[in-house]
């Protein structure tokens, strides 16, 4: 099974996109440096354009080669975003969707976030609750507000 991770963040970002969307992208290029491949999901074509185009404003030293599943090369670039399921096998799932994805257990890792609204904190739970249901390893881990770090306490949580 898949090992996921819900990163809770504390605060909103003072980013230009909300919070979830600046540390996915920051994730990613994490990722990248690593040269592992990762697919960004999505609920819609308008929030896939927009980690599109958060991750073209990355600086040219942390510039993060990505693309809008089905354009550039055949087998993508190492990251890959869409609001659709994936054409090829990446080890890492971004989930920025509101509802788990189908496709999740063709992951080795998936990050997860729950938002600082009430409301995308109640649909994480509810995601949370469905990983769980499907037996996938979790844990949670808490982002500092405006900043990429973490409490590293790979915890295991209850469902609440």
């Amino acid at each position: 099974m898949s090992q996921v991770t819900f990163y809770i963040l504390n605060e909103t970002s003072n980013e230009p996109v909300p919070a979830q969307i600046s540390q996915a992208c920051s994730l990613a290029a994490f990722y990248y440096q690593q040269n592992r491949k990762v697919f960004i999901y999505t609920d819609n074509q308008q929030d896939a354009f927009m980690v599109d185009e958060y991750l073209w404003q990355f600086d040219g030293d942390s510039f993060v080669p990505h693309n809008l599943l089905g354009e550039g090369p055949k087998f993508g670039t190492p990251v890959e975003i869409s609001w659709m399921p994936p054409t090829h096998p990446r080890p890492i799932l971004i989930n920025l969707s509101l509802q788990l994805p189908d496709f999740s257990s063709n992951f080795q890792q998936i990050i997860d976030f729950v938002p600082h609204d009430e409301q995308l904190k109640t649909a994480a739970r509810l995601r949370y609750s469905a990983y769980k249901k499907l037996g996938h390893t979790l844990s949670t881990e808490t982002l500092l507000s405006d900043t990429t770090e973490n409490s590293n306490s790979n915890n295991q949580t209850e469902d609440k």
